[in-house]
């Protein structure tokens, strides 16, 4: 089967899934043409759609012609390492911006990176690759979130706010303006952040404070 040049695979078939396949049918600029799940990599259908194995059927996807991939899971350190492995073999990283999102017009976003529906990206903000900005996820002016960082749903950046290369902010937390989160921190939900929080830790709390080194 030969694929057309804007064709595009979803890695992961779960419920996050679900939710970049809708974001991909509805933005429109990519032909879906299924997943792959190393999970669970036995062939099957999921949306509609065929499941064709694990990494191990990247090769054969290529030569079928299929020139993007984009993640649907949110496990941030892995979608880095596998960012490299689909460049390796050649494809493209699918950038995907839900319809119904608001993004300045101004605003910088990096490859394989997705912005779901309802969130806000404001003026003068840089946005890595393979971010997710989640579902009503508020990252207002001159914001900088580095590569691989999930924001999550309902979670609201204060302007200037830096956020560390494959940092986790846990749903509904809420960032004070100018505050840095530290790479590969790890934010509780609902917490409140109102000061800077270090590389690879656990924090969380109103107002959230360092609870434990992050396992890596």
């Amino acid at each position: 089967m030969n694929y057309d040049h804007e064709s595009v695979v979803i890695w992961g078939a779960s419920g996050h899934a679900k939710v970049v396949a809708d974001a991909v049918r509805l933005e429109g600029r990519f032909h879906l043409v299924g997943f792959l799940d190393d999970v669970d990599p036995q062939p099957r259908q999921f949306l509609g759609l065929p499941v064709f194995g694990g990494a191990e059927a990247l090769g054969r996807l290529r030569e079928d012609g299929v020139t993007h991939i984009v993640f649907g899971f949110g496990n941030c350190d892995a979608r880095l390492r596998l960012s490299e492995v689909a460049r390796s073999e050649g494809f493209s990283l699918a950038t995907v911006i839900h319809p119904r999102a608001v993004v300045a017009s101004d605003v910088t976003i990096g490859e394989g990176t997705v912005v779901f529906a309802g969130a806000v990206v404001n003026p003068g903000s840089t946005i890595g690759a393979n971010v997710i900005i989640n579902t009503r996820a508020s990252v207002d002016h001159d914001c900088v979130i580095a590569d691989g960082a999930h924001i999550c749903p309902g979670t609201t950046l204060g302007g200037g706010v830096s956020v560390g290369i494959a940092a986790w902010l846990g749903i509904g937390s809420t960032v004070k303006d100018h505050v840095a989160i530290g790479a590969s921190a790890l934010v509780g939900a609902g917490s409140v952040v109102v000061s800077d929080i270090p590389d690879a830790v656990v924090a969380y709390g109103v107002p959230a404070t360092t609870r434990r080194q992050r396992g890596l």
